[in-house]
C-alpha cells in the first residue's frame, strides 16, 4: 500500500500536522533518553515543563495521548483495557490518564441546554450551578435543582466535540492503514482495533444510551438496598444532555474521609465486589469502569455507582468460557487453561503451542501453593495477559474488558481493605458455576440450540448439494484458490527470468561485436555498447534480486 492511497492524509492537513508534531517530539525524547544525550534532554519538555527524558517510556506515551486531546485520551483508556495488545505495564499506566479538560463557558452550556430541552433552563431548574462539578473529555457535569426541589446532576456534552472526534477518528483510520504496512503490527489488526474504538467512542457520545444503561441497572437491582443506581429522568435526557439523580456520598478514592466518617471499609469492599460479581455472573451486564472515582459510599455502607458510559455484556457461551477459565486458574489446571486460551483467543499462524504450554504451566505452578486468602487475582490475571501478549494471541474485546474489570475491582477493593481477597468472595460463585453447568435447565437450552442448528442444516444441505451437482453437470463448477504470500515469489521469479534473458542477450551482442562499438581504450576496442550496457544492468538486477532473497531469510532455509 502506498502512502498516497490513504485519503485521510489529504484531509484535515492541519490536524495531521499537530499530531505528527506531538508524536515526533515524544519520539525524539525517547531516542534522546536511550542514547543518554544530556545536552539534548532540555529541549524536550512536557506541558508542565518537566524534561521528557526523565519519564518512563509508558509515561511518555500517556503524556503524548493527553497532549493530543480528548479522542486520543479515550483511545488510551480503551487500550488500558487491552493489556493483551498494549502490555500490562502500558495498560496500567494508561489507567491513570487524566480526562479533565477546560469546561465550556456558562453561556455555551445554557445555549446547549435550551436547544436540547426546547425551553430556557429557568423553566426547568430553580437553581443551576454554572461551576461544573467535573469536566471530562466528552462532557461536563453541573449540579442543579428541579422546580420540584429535587437535586440532580446534569451532564452536558461539550460544544463542537462531535467535529473534533470525527476529524481525529478519520486520522486514526489513516494511522491504522499505515500500521498495517508494518509486519510487527499486522497480527494486532490495527484497523480492526481502530474500528472497535470508533464504535465504543460513538456510543459514549450518545448520552441517551447511557440513560438506558442506568435504567437497566436500576431494574436489575431494584430490590437491593445495599446498592444505589442514580435514577435517570428520561424527559430531560437527549443525545447531548443527561439529567439524573444526584447521589450525595463520599467517593471511594477518598479513603481518609471514609474512615473519619465511620464507614466499615471492609464491608464496603465486600459489598462492592459482590455487586460486580452479581452483575457479571448473574445478569451478564456490568458496569465496565470500577474506578474509585466512579463509586460513592452513602450512609448505611450503601454503594452508589456513577458514570455508565462504558458497560459490558456477556452472553451465555462466553460466560461459560470465562467461568471455565477462572475455574482452571483457581484449580491450577494448566492443560485446560492452555486449551481455553487458544480456544477463546485469536492465535497467530506461527504460534508455538509447546512454548505456550510451558509458560502456562510455569504460571500455574507459581500460584499453585498460594493460600486462598493470599491469592492475588489481579497479579495472576496481569501475568496471564502478559503471556497472551508474548505469544501474540488476541483476546476478544469483551473478554479483555472483563479481565480488566476484575483486575480493577480487586485493586479498588484493596484501597479500602488491604487484605481483601476477591478469590474468597468468588468462591460461592464458583460453586454456583458448577451447579449451573450441570443444571437440567442449561442442558435443555443447549439441546434446543443444537436442535435448531441441526434443523437448519437439514433444511439447507439438500438444496446446497443439488446446486453443486448441477454446477458440476453443466461445467460451471469453479474452485477459487487464495494464494497467500505467493505474489512476492512470482515477482522474483519473473525478475530472475528477465535478468537471465538480458544477460544472455548481452553476452550474444558482445560475442558478435554488434555495433555501435567502443573505439577506446585499446583494451576495450570493438566491445558492443549495447552488450556492455545490458550486461551491467543484468548484473545489478541480479545483485538486487539476491539481496531481496537473502533479506527475506528464504535463501537456504530447509523445510
Amino acid at each position: 500500500m502506498r502512502i498516497s492511497s490513504i485519503p485521510q492524509l489529504y484531509r484535515n492537513v492541519n490536524r495531521w500536522g499537530e499530531i505528527l508534531s506531538v508524536l515526533s517530539k515524544y519520539g525524539l525524547a525517547n531516542w534522546v533518553s536511550r542514547l543518554d544525550l544530556e545536552f539534548a534532554k532540555k529541549f524536550f519538555k512536557d506541558p508542565d515543563g518537566e524534561i521528557l527524558a526523565r519519564h518512563r517510556p509508558e509515561a511518555r506515551i500517556r503524556l503524548a495521548l493527553t497532549e493530543l486531546g480528548p479522542t486520543f485520551i479515550k483511545l488510551g483508556q480503551i487500550l488500558s483495557t487491552r493489556a493483551d495488545l498494549a502490555g500490562v505495564e502500558l495498560a496500567t499506566e494508561l489507567q491513570s490518564l487524566q480526562t479533565a479538560v477546560r469546561a465550556d463557558p456558562p453561556e455555551v452550556v445554557r445555549a446547549t441546554l435550551a436547544s436540547e430541552l426546547g425551553r430556557p433552563i429557568e423553566q426547568v431548574f430553580d437553581d443551576f450551578d454554572e461551576v461544573p462539578l467535573a469536566s471530562a473529555s466528552i462532557g461536563q457535569v453541573h449540579r442543579a435543582r428541579l422546580r420540584t426541589g429535587e437535586w440532580v446532576a446534569v451532564k452536558v456534552r461539550h460544544a463542537g466535540i462531535e467535529d473534533k472526534v470525527r476529524v481525529d477518528l478519520d486520522i486514526l483510520v489513516g494511522l491504522a492503514q499505515m500500521a498495517e504496512m508494518i509486519p510487527e503490527f499486522v497480527n494486532y489488526r490495527p484497523r480492526a482495533t481502530v474500528a472497535e474504538f470508533q464504535r465504543i467512542l460513538r456510543r459514549e457520545l450518545d448520552f441517551s444510551r447511557e440513560a438506558r444503561h442506568m435504567q437497566q441497572f436500576a431494574h436489575d437491582f431494584a430490590g437491593d438496598v445495599t446498592v444505589r443506581i442514580p435514577r435517570a429522568l428520561p424527559e430531560l435526557c437527549t443525545s447531548r444532555v443527561l439529567t439524573m439523580e444526584h447521589l450525595e456520598g463520599i467517593r471511594l478514592i477518598d479513603r481518609q474521609r471514609l474512615a473519619e466518617a465511620g464507614y466499615n471499609l471492609e464491608e464496603v469492599a465486600r459489598r462492592g465486589a459482590e455487586l460486580y460479581l452479581k452483575m457479571i455472573f448473574t445478569h451478564g451486564y456490568y458496569h465496565a469502569d470500577p474506578h474509585p472515582g466512579n463509586v460513592v459510599v452513602m450512609p448505611g455502607n450503601v454503594v452508589g455507582l456513577l458514570d455508565f458510559g462504558m458497560v459490558g455484556r456477556i452472553d451465555e457461551p462466553l460466560r461459560e468460557s470465562i467461568e471455565e477459565m477462572l475455574s482452571a486458574l483457581i484449580d491450577q489446571d494448566s492443560v485446560h487453561l492452555t486449551s481455553l486460551i487458544t480456544r477463546i483467543g485469536m492465535t497467530p499462524p506461527q504460534l508455538d503451542q509447546a512454548a505456550l504450554s510451558v509458560d502456562v504451566a510455569d504460571f500455574v505452578g507459581h500460584y499453585a501453593n498460594r493460600r486462598l486468602d493470599d491469592f492475588d487475582l489481579g497479579g495472576a490475571l496481569n501475568e496471564m495477559l502478559e503471556i497472551v501478549r508474548r505469544h501474540q494471541i488476541m483476546l476478544p474485546e469483551r473478554v479483555a474488558m472483563l479481565v480488566k474489570v476484575l483486575i480493577m475491582l480487586e485493586g479498588t477493593s484493596r484501597l479500602l481493605a488491604p487484605r481483601f481477597s476477591l478469590i474468597e468472595v468468588m468462591r460461592p460463585y464458583q460453586q454456583r458455576m458448577v451447579w449451573r453447568r450441570l443444571s437440567p435447565a442449561r442442558q435443555a437450552r443447549k439441546l434446543r440450540r443444537l436442535y435448531s442448528e441441526v434443523e437448519h442444516l437439514v433444511e439447507v444441505l439438500p438444496r446446497g448439494l443439488i446446486d453443486i451437482l448441477q454446477q458440476v453437470q453443466t461445467g460451471r463448477f469453479d474452485v477459487h484458490l487464495d494464494h497467500r504470500g505467493l505474489e512476492p515469489s512470482v515477482n522474483r521469479l519473473v525478475l530472475g527470468l528477465l535478468t537471465s534473458a538480458l544477460f544472455l542477450g548481452s553476452s550474444w551482442l558482445l560475442a558478435h561485436q554488434v555495433g555501435p562499438l567502443i573505439p577506446w581504450p585499446p583494451m576495450l576496442n570493438n566491445l558492443s555498447v549495447l552488450g556492455v550496457t545490458g550486461a551491467t544492468l543484468s548484473i545489478l538486477l541480479g545483485l538486487r534480486l539476491l539481496r531481496a532473497i537473502t533479506k527475506s531469510g528464504h535463501l537456504d532455509r530447509r523445510k
